[in-house]
């Protein structure tokens, strides 16, 4: 019988936050979309994206074009591909966000259901508390010892 390698394979310390991360995600999608939306709208689709840094604890932050830039720059261009995809992204569709720990990167990419827009009418009412509930179920979703060790 045939095996894949991907199947029965427990993720390796370092890779774990990946895993937290890929779980918050799935569970708040619609939530996640309506902030990526609202904060898209205030930054005037500027290009800025979502970002989430894992450390000192899981919180949100903008991740202007320049910085995302800059951020390729200093790892010897191996994010292009993904900016590749944050640039080609349409945002009436798609939800992008980038997560930062352990020294690594992990795009979040998913086709909202309703749209963005959608997500935004029914979660967006108020973005301060949006994040703020979404900030602290990260920090209990995503623990810190597995976005460092």
């Amino acid at each position: 019988m045939f095996s894949s390698p991907f199947e029965n394979q427990a993720p390796q310390p370092q890779e774990k936050w990946r895993l937290h991360v890929d779980w918050f995600v799935q569970d708040y999608q619609p939530q996640l979309a309506a902030l990526v939306w609202g904060l898209q709208q205030e930054w005037g689709n500027d290009g800025t994206i979502l970002g989430i840094d894992l450390q000192p604890q899981p919180h949100f932050i903008p991740c202007s074009p320049e910085s995302l830039q800059t951020l390729n720059k200093r790892v010897g261009g191996r994010i292009q591909e993904i900016l590749g995809i944050i640039k080609g992204a349409d945002t009436n569709k798609e939800t992008i966000i980038l997560c930062i720990g352990g020294g690594q990167v992990k795009l979040i990419y998913f086709e909202a259901e309703p749209s963005p827009a959608g997500c935004f009418e029914t979660h967006g009412q108020d973005i301060d508390k949006l994040i703020t509930d979404l900030e602290t179920v990260m920090a209990e979703t995503i623990k810190l010892e597995s976005a460092t060790k």
